[in-house]
């Protein structure tokens, strides 16, 4: 990666234009497009020309020699008035000089192929521009700061320290070792996998976080779904009206709820039904609660039927809808509420509020909130199972070799290059 690419930094419309320019060949680029380079990292304060001598604005220019710059190349910044027109004449000023546009990602590409970041990181960059919220926006700084990389490099230097203790094992095979070595080795091992087991069991909680949550509510018809929809979303999305069966499909919303992101879906009325129509409604309603995160299940007033869909493996607020239509005491654990009379609203919030945060609680485990971070941690949390069960020190060896391997493709040492177009195609030009 020598070739000399280009990209704005910044956004249209704004007062300043920022552009970055990274490659091996940046030097006479810029010596061309701005005349000397000035000291590393100070601003200096020149005059931009085409290759013609031409003047297209005035601006500072940033230096930062290779190695020490953010994608170990050389590296510049040019900041310039933020006019399309600037923009555009400065593109073709560093066209015409040998440069080219950036693809999507490619500077934090460069960045992880010359050492400056790991992959772990360079997706806690993406994580970090596409962040929403205040917790995904904590959660993308842990990552792409370096913690989750820390933490990974303390599995690392314990899985090394239970591989050289292995080798010695074997190496002095035929002496008589004291048999705390072979005790403090698969206390070393099993430590290893409790920790793994625990990161892996967070990341369900962190991809929520990453991702946002799904929360259904379901209910018989006329049990007050859409007017609930409504009134958390603060907004009339779903048209609201006495007759059963208004609600067809599925409607859903985005919403932000104390920093966590998730979607509310609205769905039919749960009831056996001839109409093909309202019956797809009920098939679609029944999906969407098999792949909630959360439901909310309402059982309307008077008299408080269960909904027909109930499953123990999901979290569910069971909740008495329409409660200003109670003519005795709402049965016990139903959190009452009316969007009429807007009783109980607040109340559901909170217990919503305080699902949704043990929902996304990592319980202090790193960051690791993507699919093939989870892939990664069952793939070392086998080998160790494996090295613990054997009794063949050989065997054992091999299996600690696996573990360090899949552990060394979450960190993208080895073994990424079918993922890395994955993961750098979805970060926005110029990062």
């Amino acid at each position: 990666m020598t070739d000399l690419i280009f990209a704005p930094a910044t956004g249209h419309g704004g007062a300043i234009t920022i552009i970055r320019l990274t490659g091996f060949l940046l030097p006479d680029a810029l010596i061309t497009l701005a005349g000397p380079l000035p000291k590393p990292r100070e601003a200096a304060l020149r005059r931009f020309r085409t290759a013609q001598a031409q003047t297209i604005d005035q601006g500072l220019l940033l230096w930062f020699p290779a190695p020490h710059s953010v994608t170990g190349e050389n590296y510049a910044e040019l900041h310039l008035h933020g006019g399309r027109a600037v923009r555009a004449a400065i593109a073709d000023a560093l066209v015409t000089i040998g440069a080219r546009p950036a693809e999507p990602g490619e500077f934090s590409r460069r960045a992880f192929a010359n050492g400056k970041i790991d992959l772990l990181q360079a997706e806690g960059i993406a994580d970090l521009i596409d962040a929403e919220t205040e917790a995904q926006r904590r959660m993308a700084l842990e990552q792409s700061g370096g913690e989750t990389s820390r933490a990974v490099q303390q599995w690392r230097t314990t899985l090394i320290n239970a591989m050289a203790q292995l080798a010695a094992t074997i190496d002095f095979a035929d002496e008589d070792l004291p048999p705390e070595t072979e005790f403090s080795l698969l206390q070393s091992i099993r430590s290893l996998r409790d920790e793994l087991s625990a990161a892996l069991g967070a990341t369900h909680a962190a991809e929520r976080l990453r991702e946002g949550l799904s929360v259904v509510i379901l209910g018989p018809p006329n049990a007050g779904k859409s007017s609930l929809l409504n009134a958390i979303a603060g907004s009339d999305i779903a048209i609201v009206a006495p007759t059963p069966g208004t609600t067809r499909d599925a409607i859903a919303t985005r919403l932000i709820i104390a920093g966590i992101p998730l979607q509310l879906t609205d769905t039919a009325g749960l009831r056996d039904t001839a109409d093909p129509i309202e019956a797809e409604g009920v098939r679609r309603a029944q999906r969407h609660a098999h792949e909630a995160d959360l439901i909310l299940a309402l059982h309307p007033a008077p008299d408080f039927p269960t909904p027909p869909f109930f499953s123990a493996a999901i979290p569910t607020l069971h909740i008495a809808s329409k409660a200003d239509l109670a003519t005795g005491e709402i049965p016990a654990p139903l959190l009452p509420i009316s969007t009429t009379t807007n009783t109980g609203l607040d109340t559901l919030l909170d217990r919503l509020t305080a699902e949704l945060s043990r929902l996304t609680d990592r319980q202090g485990a790193p960051a690791l909130a993507r699919p093939r971070h989870a892939a990664c941690l069952r793939d070392m949390i086998a080998a160790l199972d494996r090295a613990l069960t054997t009794q063949d020190a050989e065997l054992r060896a091999q299996d600690l070799h696996t573990c360090a391997t899949a552990l060394a493709r979450l960190t993208g040492t080895i073994g990424v290059e079918d993922i890395l177009d994955q993961v750098f195609c979805s970060f926005c030009i110029g990062k």
